[in-house]
Order: C-alpha cells, then sequence, then structure tokens
C-alpha cells in the first residue's frame, strides 16, 4: 500500500515513511496543499488531536495499529492513565525468551517492529485508540483510568471511551484484565477485573510478600506477570525482582545533609501523585506541584493530601492555580513559580526526617524539555545544595 498519506512529520510518521517511501507527510503548514476530496488512506500520528484541521479534513483516517493489523503477530497492549510504560517494559522483561518485543508509545513506534517476533508488546495511548477502528489486541492490559488529556479528547468520558475501545473489538478467544468499575461493559473477550493488587494475587496465585516492588509499581508487576501466567502457566518471582525501574519514577535519593528526596517527575498528571504518595503518607512531606496540567480537574488531589503532614512548593504555568486549591483545603502553600526557587526554600524548610518530593501532577513542557530534563533539573539543584 504505496498510497497512502501521513499527518505528521514525528516519530511515528518518520517510522511509516521508511516502510512507505512514496508516501506522502503533512502537517499544519501543508493545509492549503492538502486534498480534502481525495479518498487515499490517511494515517494519523496518535499526537494530532482529532479538532485538528487536516484530521476533519480526511475521509478515510486509519491509525498506524489499524494499518498494520493484517500483519500484526499476536498482540499484548498495554493501556491506561499511569503505569503503562512500567508494565510494558516489565512484560517485556518476563516474556523475551519467548521471543518477544516491545514498542509502540514507547521505544519503537509500531511500523518498526519486527514482525517475525512472536509477541508484540504495545504500550497504546489513548491518541492512538481514539483513532483505531479495527484493531484489536490478543491481551489487554487496562490499568486504572483517571483524568488525563482532557484538553486533548474534549472531555474526561471521551479519554474513558478511547482506553475501553479495543473491548469492542475482541473475541470470545481474546482475554481482558480491566479495573472492577468496567465489569459491565459489553464485550466478547474473556474479562479479569481487579480493584487493586490484592485482586489480582488471589486470582492468579501470586505472593506478594515475594516481591520487591512498593505500590505503584507492585500493581504494574502483578499485571505483566498475569501475562506470563495466562500464557505459560508460569510465575517468576525472581525474573521479575530483577526488572529495574526508570529514573524520574518515585526515584529516591540523599542529599549531603542525609535527607531524602525523591525525583517522581514521571507524574505528569492527578492520579500518579496520589499514588506516589501513599508509601510515604506518615512522613513529613515537602512537595513540588504544578506545570501544565492538560486541563484535568486538580481538586482530587488536594481532597486527597488535605490531611497528610504536607506542605506544598507551586511552579509552572499553574502556580497561582495550586495556590488556590491549597487555600481552599487549608493546606500550607509557596507560590514558587520556578523549580530552583522551590528546592532552595524546601532546603530551608525541611527537618532532616522529612521528605523533599517532586511529583508534579503536570506535564513539563511549560518550562522544560521533558519530564526527564524536569527530573535532572530536580536532581542537580538538590545536589548542589550546601
Amino acid at each position: 500500500m504505496d498510497n497512502i498519506r501521513i499527518l505528521g512529520k514525528g516519530k511515528t510518521a518518520s517510522a511509516l515513511k521508511k516502510r512507505f517511501p512514496n508516501a506522502k507527510l503533512f502537517d499544519d503548514v501543508d493545509l492549503e496543499i492538502f486534498d480534502k476530496n481525495s479518498n487515499e488512506v490517511t494515517v494519523v500520528s496518535p499526537g494530532i488531536p482529532p479538532y485538528n484541521e487536516l484530521v476533519l479534513a480526511s475521509k478515510n483516517l486509519l491509525s498506524d495499529y489499524d494499518l498494520f493489523y493484517n500483519d500484526m503477530p499476536f498482540s499484548i497492549w498495554i493501556s491506561g492513565t499511569n503505569g503503562k510504560t512500567t508494565t510494558t517494559q516489565m512484560t517485556q522483561h518476563l516474556l523475551e525468551k519467548y521471543d518477544s518485543v516491545y514498542g509502540g508509545n514507547i521505544g519503537v513506534p509500531l511500523s518498526g517492529l519486527d514482525n517475525s517476533k512472536k509477541i508484540w508488546i504495545l504500550e497504546t495511548s489513548s491518541f492512538t485508540l481514539h483513532y483505531t477502528n479495527k484493531a484489536k489486541p490478543n491481551i489487554y492490559i487496562l490499568l486504572p483510568i483517571t483524568e488525563d488529556h482532557i484538553t486533548w479528547h474534549g472531555s474526561f468520558d471521551e479519554y474513558k471511551k478511547a482506553k475501553l475501545k479495543p473491548l469492542k473489538f475482541m473475541n470470545e478467544n481474546d482475554i481482558a484484565i480491566i479495573p472492577d468499575e468496567f465489569k459491565n461493559i459489553k464485550t466478547n473477550a474473556c474479562v479479569i477485573t481487579y480493584s487493586n493488587s490484592d485482586n489480582i494475587c488471589k486470582h492468579f496465585g501470586f505472593k506478594k510478600d515475594e516481591l520487591n516492588f512498593k505500590e505503584p509499581f507492585l500493581l504494574d508487576a502483578l499485571l505483566s506477570m498475569s501475562v506470563r501466567k495466562i500464557l505459560f502457566d508460569d510465575i517468576n518471582y525472581e525474573l521479575i525482582n530483577q526488572f529495574k525501574i526508570d529514573k524520574h519514577k518515585v526515584e529516591e535519593f540523599k542529599d549531603s545533609k542525609n535527607r531524602l528526596w525523591i525525583d517522581d517527575s514521571k507524574a505528569t498528571n492527578v492520579d500518579a501523585t496520589i499514588n506516589a504518595l501513599v508509601p510515604y503518607k506518615n512522613s513529613n512531606i515537602h512537595i513540588i506541584l504544578g506545570g501544565d496540567d492538560k486541563g484535568a480537574n486538580l481538586e482530587p488531589l488536594f481532597e486527597n493530601i488535605k490531611n497528610l503532614d504536607i506542605e506544598v512548593y507551586s511552579i509552572g504555568s499553574n502556580s497561582q492555580k495550586i495556590v488556590d486549591f491549597c487555600n481552599v483545603f487549608n493546606i500550607k502553600v509557596n507560590k514558587c513559580d520556578f523549580l530552583e526557587q522551590a528546592v532552595k526554600l524546601i532546603d530551608l524548610n525541611m527537618k532532616e526526617s522529612s521528605i523533599g518530593f517532586l511529583s508534579p501532577a503536570a506535564a513539563s513542557l511549560d518550562q522544560f524539555k521533558s519530564y526527564a530534563h524536569r527530573g535532572e533539573e530536580f536532581k542537580k539543584y538538590v545536589t548542589n545544595l550546601s
């Protein structure tokens, strides 16, 4: 299929162009030369929102998942609001010896994956799912869904609808592991539901005390173990315990005064921050919040932390919004605006037993190149404290 158009000129589009050298790439600057009457297959890069003019002017839209569906090997799709990257990596760690490969929303774009492999493990975004209308997984792992990407989808309902979409296309030979709140959803798949880690342990016979992970990574580990258990009836605690969590995900480190700091820059939404705080809820916490909240409702975060021993330091484009919420919930707050200023103020305020915590509940691009850049800057500022 050489006669295709590709919307976007980023990572996904570039990978598609390698597979289809004659394909034409378009982005917003090409609107005037874009043929609005064409019936050509048009593949949408996942970052392009549904209200984009090129999308609205296209008649035959596909996701890259749909485009490669007929050639896709056995596939495991992993989605949800938080934890999908870690769960995808953990699943690859457990299945690599069975000839698996992973990619999609992380690592190698789908069009660059080796289709001679027996298993594809795909981190799957709500953006991709929005444009997917026929492709389906053999196993679908859905982590909990909370508010995120509201600006892109237009509402939480639309975001949720995208995450649940694969269930419409799955059949009786497929398996879906989904949060208990969706137990009544209409699907032909064999459905396993859970509300917490204990549910997963009970269903599959896992022993939680054999695992080295704390929440939120405990749930990720158990879901990845579920896939191996389903496919190969095997449990390997030693192997999963060898997995190393990525940087900037509840990453603990000490400063020169032996005080604990936590780099959780990857927490780009409310639910991620709430989950990250769980293991530290009995500590005195000095937390940095703020950035681009993507239109999400922040109130549940402050409702959740109002009874903790916590002090907030607000940064980023929604800094004033953070301050306003803290005032409503009677949470002590400092308006810092910038990360370095927040770190310096925490240094003055925290005790030896306190925890300095970066878990922004917001994206980073208002002030940083990426969440990783934000995390590295945070660690640099802490390291430079005298």
